[in-house]
């Protein structure tokens, strides 16, 4: 097996303010091996701006990113995988989206086609692959953006709510696609708002409040009782301020 390029992500005291305010502040933090992460907690509590920061996305104002040990770099970047809340596509094709991506990633042209070929059938996509990407349904272009992202065969995967907005059916494609990769060993963080889409998913939880970790756990037991209180009152429907 290669020697693993960007895990472990880790944080190490990380501060992020804005106007005054402490965004984030992560002391210590990390995602390695294998295994789905759903990453919960109120809204503002920081769970999007903690993927950008550890993808290298945003800056914090102190603490330190590493990727396997030493700071982000674009050259490793592609093996850490991002799909947004709002799909980012190119004006071209469906198929013609993936292959731009393998192309400026080195992937040799010989399997390039293939490749795109075999991920878009995965996402169920395969009829609408010579479509404009602009012109598909939202849960269309979100399915190509993920498909996309697991093209380039990532060792880890961060997705910032994926699914809002989406149809039950793409819903339902995505979070296969993603049990599928976690299986195929991609390590993936996911954030999502959704407790009923953690409970299907995931196998650990991060639960974020006021840009803090206030818990983490395997899933059961955080679904069970977790630790926090501020934790148990989310998961009973309370409005956290």
């Amino acid at each position: 097996m290669a020697e693993p390029l960007v895990l472990p992500v880790a944080a190490t005291g990380i501060v992020l303010a804005r106007q005054g305010r402490r965004l984030l502040d992560v002391p210590d933090l990390e995602f390695a091996g294998t295994g789905l992460t759903v990453v919960l907690g109120p809204n503002g509590a920081g769970k999007s701006l903690l993927l950008r920061v550890l993808a290298g996305l945003v800056q914090p104002d102190s603490g330190r990113i590493s990727w396997a040990g030493r700071a982000p770099d674009r050259a490793r970047a592609p093996r850490l995988g991002f799909v947004f809340q709002r799909p980012v596509l190119l004006r071209r094709s469906a198929r013609a989206n993936i292959v731009y991506a393998l192309k400026v990633t080195g992937t040799p042209r010989r399997t390039r086609q293939a490749r795109a070929d075999a991920v878009l059938a995965a996402a169920r996509l395969d009829s609408v692959a010579a479509s404009p990407a602009r012109l598909l349904s939202g849960g269309e272009q979100q399915r190509l953006a993920l498909a996309r992202a697991l093209a380039l065969e990532p060792e880890v995967l961060f997705l910032d709510e994926p699914t809002t907005s989406l149809d039950p059916a793409s819903t339902k494609a995505i979070e296969d696609m993603l049990k599928t990769a976690a299986l195929g060993g991609t390590r993936i963080v996911l954030v999502t708002h959704d407790t009923a889409q953690a409970r299907r998913l995931a196998d650990e939880v991060v639960f974020l409040h006021h840009g803090r970790v206030l818990a983490r756990s395997e899933a059961r037991a955080f679904f069970r009782k977790s630790a926090a209180p501020e934790a148990r009152a989310y998961l009973d429907g309370a409005i956290l301020a």
